[in-house]
C-alpha cells in the first residue's frame, strides 16, 4: 500500500491523535491521498461519546465500501476501544485498533515484523470479529496505557494559522454519563520539555497563535514529578510564556474546579493569553449534578463564571450543557435555563443526553422521552443565540485584535478575534497576521470590521 487517508471524528484530542497517526504513516513511506475514495488504506479515527457518533462511523464505513471497495479500512479511536467486536463485525473492516494500540497503527498497516512481538501470539483483544472474515483486533487494557500521542493539528484543512497541540489525555473523573475514562484511560500529561519543544518548533515555523487542548486539560502535570501538586497547569502556562516566543496562547476547555484564582489572574493579566474561557457546566440543577457525579455545586459554578467575567470584561465565556439526563424534571431544566440566562455566557454547546453502555447513567430509571429532550435542547439553543448576538453587538464601534485565517469572500478576509469572535475584515489580507480591527457591524453570527 502506498497511499492513505485519515478521517477524524469527534473532539480536538481525537484530531491530535489523527495527526500523530498520519505522521506514523508518512514515516513509513505512505503518501496522503486527497480524498478517501482514492486511498489504498483509510483510517477512521472514531468518537463514541454519543450513539450518533457511533452511527456516523458505521455510515462512513458503508460509504467507503460503495465508493472505494478495494481500499483497506482500519478503525481506531474511542469506538474501537469501547466495542471492538461490534466494529469488527462490520463488513469491509480489516483492522480494529483500540486507543491502547493507536501508537502502532503504522506498524499494523505496513505489517512490520516488530508488530509480532507487540501482539504476542495473536491480536490483543479477542481475535477476529464475528461478522468479518478478515478483521483483526488490536485492543488491550487502556488503564495500563501510558503513551500519549501528540502531533499539532489545525482548525481546518486549508486554514493553517492556529495549530492545536494536545498536551494531556485521559481522565480520572467518573461522571456517571461519560464513557471517555474507560476508552482513554487515566489522566496523563505530555512532559514539559516536550510541550516546550513542540511550541518552539511551531513558533519557528511562523505560527503566531497556538491552542492547547486535552481531555481534562486542567489536570495537566498532576501525574508528573517536579510540579506543584495543586496548580501544575498554571505552571505550564507560565513556562510557555517565559520560555517561548509564542505571541498568543489559547486555552481550550478547562473544568470549573480547575479555574483557580491563580489561573484566572494569569489569563487576565497576560496579553499573550487569549481572552477566552470554556467552562463545562452540564446542568444548573444541584440534584442533577449530584446524579452526574460532578464535583461542584451550581453556586460554585456561578461564582466561578462571575469571577472570570469580573477579571476579563471582554472575554468569550462558553459552556457545555446537557439536557435530558435521566430523572431531569421540568423544574431541574428550569433551574438550568434560568442559570444560563443569568450568567454572562457568550456561547453554549448544547448536548442531548445519549445513553452509553457501561456507564452508571445507562442503568438509571426515569429516562427522559426523546421529544422532551429535543424541546429542551431547542430552548437552550435559542437562548444561547440571543446571548451570543448581544455579545457581538456590544463590540460595534470598538477595537479588537484579530488573527487573519486566510479565506476571502466579496472583498473581506476571514479572521478570529482574541476573544473568539468570527470577524470578516475588509480588504485582502495575508493569513496568520494579527491586525487591530475596528468593528463596524454585526452580520449574522459574525462581526465585520476594518483595519484601524
Amino acid at each position: 500500500m502506498s497511499s492513505y487517508y485519515v478521517q477524524n471524528f469527534g473532539c480536538r484530542a481525537a484530531q491530535a491523535d489523527g495527526a500523530a497517526i498520519e505522521q506514523q504513516l508518512r514515516e513509513r513511506g505512505l503518501k496522503p491521498a486527497p480524498v478517501a475514495g482514492s486511498a489504498q488504506v483509510v483510517v477512521l479515527n472514531t468518537c463514541t461519546v454519543t450513539a450518533s457518533a457511533d452511527k456516523d462511523v458505521r455510515a462512513a464505513i458503508r460509504r467507503l465500501q460503495r465508493e472505494n471497495p478495494d481500499c483497506k479500512i482500519l478503525v481506531t479511536g474511542c469506538y474501537a476501544q469501547r466495542a471492538p467486536q461490534e466494529v469488527a463485525s462490520i463488513a469491509g473492516v480489516n483492522w480494529v485498533v483500540g486507543n491502547s494500540h493507536k501508537g502502532k497503527v503504522g506498524e499494523i498497516v505496513c505489517g512490520t515484523q516488530e508488530l509480532v512481538s507487540i501482539s504476542g501470539a495473536g491480536p490483543a483483544g479477542g481475535g477476529r470479529g464475528t461478522g468479518s472474515a478478515t478483521a483483526e483486533l488490536f485492543v488491550g487494557d487502556i488503564f495500563a496505557h501510558t503513551e500519549l500521542l501528540a502531533a499539532p493539528v489545525f482548525e481546518a484543512a486549508h486554514e493553517r494559522t492556529r495549530p492545536n497541540l494536545k498536551v494531556q489525555d485521559g481522565c480520572n473523573n467518573r461522571c456517571s454519563f461519560c464513557i471517555i475514562p474507560s476508552v482513554r484511560g487515566r489522566s496523563r500529561s505530555l512532559p514539559l520539555d516536550a510541550v516546550l519543544q513542540q511550541v518552539n518548533t511551531l513558533v519557528a515555523a511562523g505560527y503566531r497563535e497556538l491552542v492547547i487542548s486535552g481531555i481534562n486539560l486542567g489536570q495537566w502535570g498532576k501525574d508528573l514529578d517536579g510540579f506543584p501538586q495543586r496548580r501544575p497547569f498554571a505552571a505550564l502556562l507560565r513556562a510557555v510564556l517565559e520560555l517561548t516566543a509564542l505571541e498568543k496562547l489559547r486555552i481550550s476547555s478547562v473544568e470549573p474546579m480547575d479555574w483557580t484564582e491563580e489561573l484566572i489572574e494569569l489569563v487576565a493579566g497576560s496579553p499573550r493569553i487569549a481572552r477566552h474561557a470554556h467552562v463545562p457546566m452540564q446542568s444548573g440543577s444541584d440534584r442533577v449534578l449530584r446524579r452526574m457525579h460532578r464535583r461542584y455545586r451550581p453556586w460554585h459554578y456561578a461564582a466561578k463564571i462571575r469571577r472570570i467575567r469580573q477579571a476579563m470584561p471582554t472575554a468569550a465565556i462558553g459552556a457545555d450543557v446537557m439536557v435530558g439526563f435521566p430523572g431531569e424534571t421540568d423544574d431541574d431544566f428550569e433551574q438550568t435555563r434560568r442559570m444560563i440566562e443569568e450568567l454572562p455566557f457568550t456561547y453554549l454547546h448544547v448536548f442531548t443526553y445519549s445513553s452509553r453502555p457501561g456507564t452508571p447513567s445507562a442503568e438509571m430509571p426515569e429516562q427522559v422521552p426523546p421529544a422532551v429532550m429535543k424541546e429542551r435542547n431547542r430552548i437552550l439553543r435559542e437562548l444561547a443565540a440571543e446571548k451570543k448576538r448581544a455579545f457581538l453587538e456590544s463590540f460595534v464601534g470598538r477595537e479588537l485584535p484579530a488573527i487573519t485565517l486566510g479565506a476571502q469572500k466579496d472583498g473581506f478576509t476571514e479572521a478570529l478575534t482574541d476573544n473568539y469572535l468570527p470577524l470578516w475584515l475588509r480588504g485582502e489580507h495575508q493569513a496568520n497576521r494579527w491586525i487591530p480591527a475596528i468593528v463596524t457591524a454585526v452580520s449574522g453570527d459574525s462581526l465585520t470590521g476594518q483595519c484601524r
